[in-house]
């Protein structure tokens, strides 16, 4: 039998994706030099890492990886934890184009597919993961046609290009690979962009019958050794 245990694991089209969300304990003490050469081996193997500083109880930072190889996201995650971050939660996806873009532009389609991140003067940080309803009678998305499915998501995209400029939005497909159907990533200008977008977004038709939210997080991106110091993993 081959050794395959090196060999890369990527999906057939797009990006691996992987949300950690760290905390740092106050009871362990943090290796940040070891932390920020992870982030930087993780770079040089043609990975993106996009750093977070997260506001609140439920983390201290998130570390967003992408790319081609889901074995460089584990090396990722496996350093992090040897450098002394605990996770606290993780979100493990894949980029995609739906089924409901399939007439998209091809330069549109590759965004979606291989993005560029993060996008410049966008700060504001949010994650959460999502599904459609499965309810029985009315409210399951999975009952209705395609044609139907079409017309409700073409309105809930009109709904999301009003704000076009102000947040820049990531939807991966998780379908498979973990709790939710997928995971969206929100760039902004400010943070009452992201509250303006999600809660207009929530008016939506699709949204609105047949959305279900898991658990946000927000905060700001940062440089890694910025996000290790607000942590207070060391002193910059």
């Amino acid at each position: 039998m081959n050794d395959t245990s090196d060999a890369p694991l990527a999906p057939t089209t797009g990006w691996n994706v992987l949300h950690l969300f760290c905390k740092v304990r106050r009871d362990h003490p943090v290796d940040a030099a070891l932390a920020l050469e992870v982030v930087e081996s993780a770079r040089k193997t043609e990975h993106q890492v996009v750093t977070a500083s997260i506001v609140g109880h439920k983390a201290d930072l998130c570390v967003l990886g992408l790319g081609p190889d889901l074995r460089e996201l584990r090396r990722l995650q496996t350093g992090l934890q040897q450098a002394g971050l605990e996770i606290a939660d993780s979100y493990v996806s894949l980029t995609e184009v739906s089924e409901y873009a399939a007439g998209v532009p091809e330069e549109m389609k590759q965004a979606r597919l291989y993005p560029n991140l993060p996008p410049t003067g966008l700060p504001a940080f949010c994650f959460y993961p999502m599904s459609k309803r499965r309810s029985p009678g009315a409210t399951n998305w999975y009952t209705l046609g395609y044609d139907e499915r079409l017309r409700l998501m073409h309105g809930h995209g009109a709904v999301g290009r009003e704000f076009r400029g102000r947040v820049l939005q990531l939807v991966t497909g998780s379908t498979g690979v973990d709790d939710f159907e997928w995971g969206v990533t929100l760039f902004a200008s400010h943070t009452d962009d992201l509250k303006d977008c999600v809660y207009t977004m929530r008016f939506d038709e699709a949204s609105a019958l047949y959305a279900e939210f898991g658990r946000f997080y927000s905060g700001f991106v940062a440089a890694a050794d910025e996000v290790l110091a607000e942590a207070g993993a060391f002193e910059p």
